[in-house]
């Protein structure tokens, strides 16, 4: 039996300009998700090519997870600079920590 987990986590673009916040029941998925999506206007994520992974937590329970992506959504950016840096201060992509990066086509969703 596979535990579920879920993720709040904090993603950004290559000169860690934009910050995006968002959950999800399956990391790799997601980012790959956006990574994929890159310069897609219609999203946030895409249109400021938000897909590199500066923050993470969690959680055993899908509520709890959604309660602290609300929570992050609602700090100001001052807080969530501090949020980051309290766990990864050199502003590293983790990316590669939590998936092979960058993803191959096994995780391009078909539509």
């Amino acid at each position: 039996m596979r535990i579920r987990q879920y993720y709040t986590y904090i993603i950004t673009n290559k000169s860690r300009t934009v910050l995006y916040i968002g959950m999800t029941n399956n990391i790799e998925q997601r980012l790959a998700d956006h990574y994929f999506n890159s310069g897609n206007q219609e999203t946030f994520a895409g249109r400021y090519k938000c897909h590199y992974l500066l923050y993470y937590e969690i959680f055993k329970n899908p509520m709890e997870s959604i309660f602290r992506e609300k929570e992050i959504k609602r700090m100001t950016r001052k807080k969530k600079t501090e949020l980051i840096n309290k766990e990864n201060p050199r502003w590293l992509f983790l990316n590669s920590k939590v998936m092979d990066w960058p993803p191959g086509e096994f995780w391009r969703r078909k539509e």
